[in-house]
């Protein structure tokens, strides 16, 4: 595959805010996908829900061999990782709250749903711009799903916000 190189252009072909998720949006998720996501957290499932409600913005059913998978978030699973640190405090074996605090498992749970196995990575950064424009760099000809991923935390809502970028 080509790179689309660092001076491309690239246009939006679909962009996804759920900020916050609507009430119903875990329901949504099963019928997009066919089935209710079992054994991840609530993090892994907001990145499910937005990055699909997103390519189906696109018209894209599944997303395309090479094209990358970045996502980013200021905390990433951090409900999961407080619940998995309170069960190893409280004396309980390696519990399995631990595997989803674990961004890799949230990026394969996404690219299941997807109908998707490639380049895929997670970044935790407070500059979403620079998040954006390395995600870029040596992306191909089949482009970039764009993920910020963030549970509910203090007064602020949750979000899943995506966007679909291919070169123009």
């Amino acid at each position: 595959m080509s790179s689309a190189g660092p001076s491309t252009l690239w246009r939006t072909a679909a962009h996804f805010v759920a900020h916050p998720p609507p009430e119903d949006w875990r329901d949504d998720l099963a019928k997009r996908i066919g089935r209710r996501p079992r054994r991840v957290g609530l993090w892994t499932e907001l990145a499910m829900y937005g990055a699909r409600c997103c390519l189906d913005a696109a018209g894209e059913a599944a997303l395309p061999a090479g094209a990358r998978l970045r996502v980013a978030s200021l905390r990433g699973a951090w409900g999961a990782t407080h619940a998995g640190l309170a069960q190893l405090d409280a004396g309980l074996p390696m519990p399995f709250t631990f595997m989803q605090s674990q961004p890799a498992l949230m990026l394969a749970e996404v690219g299941r749903c997807l109908e998707w196995q490639g380049d895929a990575s997670f970044m935790l950064c407070r500059d979403p711009l620079q998040l954006l424009q390395l995600s870029k760099l040596g992306a191909t000809k089949d482009g970039l799903l764009f993920g910020i991923v963030e549970e509910e935390r203090n007064d602020e809502p949750a979000r899943s916000e995506w966007w679909r970028l291919v070169p123009a």
